[in-house]
């Protein structure tokens, strides 16, 4: 049998204020293309669907369209996701009695049985192929929280309660004689993180888990939670990513998919599909800061982008690293002044300051607040971002400032 392998979409995420739905859906349709034209018969979401445990109703909307959609195009598909910890467990629960009806399986929490113990059965859903013939077994594990852990003596106890929970599913589906896959959503060692991306998310930002925690006879293991694609343990385990770049350092490694043939030994064929970048993301200068003059410069030399035709379609991302050697206070309109009709959309400006960087707290000569005069810290940290001493104007305007607060204080 065909699965597909996909996780952290994020939808409602915001780059810098700027909403993504146009990428978004520019991705779903191009799964909605691939799931009809590769005849997948199971889709494996591992989490983080949603960008917050509250999302918009446009965000839910996009959503159940999805899901309409992709059974118009498989219409023996099946669908198995699990929450992330970006994911509200509840929520995406809620539809569950509906969504079962169209061999659609989503798993916000962990299963338990009346007397509060894990059922293993709960997260195990039995993949068929297009004949309706159970093909392979998959434990659906979704985002554990240190709560959901059972008590287990070890060298250390979250990481072993983990391997419990595994242990106890895997258990549960071996005797149905069908090659085992596993969903999951957290960070395992040697995970290579992309900066401003996921953290480590078990026990307090403490724990990473290890690459034995699965066990060896499960065929596959398809995690969510890093938005690189990577695998480990010789692809047996692997992190589909994210489907399209959520941050700006994420704008240089392609994004993808991950396309699974399994064999009723239990034998798995891996296929990493690129996906299209429906708006680009540009950074001036790529590293490092150019001075304000140079970076104005290259910005008037930029050749325009053609007019883009695509309704809705947002120019692409761009941000710039300027080095400032004084105040510029009209900074974000001498930029856009600079880009005037070129066809970028000024995402962010990231400064570098030109002075020593120095926090006020590590001034020698250190005095109590009290003790300094308002223009003393001023000039402080002048000195901290900027090279030379504050000009006339900008200490008249300071000592302007101070007068009106004391006449407010005094009336």
């Amino acid at each position: 049998m065909r699965i597909l392998h996909t996780s952290d979409w994020h939808l409602g995420h915001t780059l810098h204020d700027v909403g993504r739905e146009f990428e978004h859906r520019a991705f779903l349709n191009w799964l909605l293309d691939h799931l009809r034209d590769l005849e997948i018969d199971a889709l494996l979401i591992a989490g983080d669907i949603f960008d917050t445990a509250n999302p918009s109703a446009a965000s839910q909307d996009l959503w159940f369209w999805f899901l309409a959609q992709a059974l118009k195009a498989r219409s023996a598909l099946q669908i198995v996701a699990i929450a992330g910890n970006h994911d509200s467990a509840a929520r995406l629960e809620a539809p569950d009695h509906l969504l079962r009806q169209f061999d659609i399986r989503v798993l916000g929490s962990l299963p338990r049985k009346p007397d509060g113990a894990f059922d293993p059965e709960g997260v195990l859903v039995r993949l068929k192929d297009n004949q309706g013939a159970a093909q392979a077994i998959v434990v659906a594990m979704p985002f554990l929280r240190a709560g959901d852990l059972p008590v287990v003596e070890g060298e250390d106890p979250l990481i072993e309660g983990v391997r419990c929970l595994y242990d106890q599913a895997c258990e549960a589906a071996r005797p149905m004689g069908l090659p085992v896959l596993a969903m999951g959503h957290c960070y395992l060692v040697m995970g290579q993180l992309s900066d401003l991306s996921e953290r480590k998310v078990l026990g307090g930002n403490q724990h990473a888990l290890p690459t034995t925690l699965f066990p060896a006879d499960v065929a596959y293991v398809g995690l969510g939670h890093l938005h690189l694609p990577q695998a480990m343990d010789a692809g047996r385990i692997r992190y589909s990513g994210s489907p399209i770049p959520l941050s700006m350092s994420e704008r240089h490694y392609p994004h993808s998919v991950t396309v699974l043939e399994v064999s009723t030994d239990g034998a798995v064929q891996q296929e990493q599909i690129r996906l299209p970048r429906a708006v680009d993301l540009v950074r001036i200068p790529e590293k490092d800061f150019l001075p304000l003059a140079e970076l104005l410069d290259g910005l008037r030399a930029l050749a325009p982008r053609s007019i883009n035709e695509v309704p809705g379609k947002p120019q692409p991302f761009l941000e710039v690293g300027v080095r400032l050697e004084k105040p510029e206070a009209a900074l974000r309109a001498t930029i856009e002044a600079a880009l005037d009709g070129k066809g970028y959309f000024l995402a962010k400006i990231t400064p570098q300051h030109a002075g020593s960087g120095q926090a006020l707290g590590d001034a020698p000569q250190i005095h109590g607040l009290r003790e300094l005069a308002v223009e003393d810290v001023f000039q402080r940290k002048w000195s901290r971002d900027y090279p030379g001493e504050p000009s006339h104007e900008h200490l008249s305007a300071l000592h302007e400032l101070v007068d009106q607060v004391n006449q407010e204080a005094t009336r």
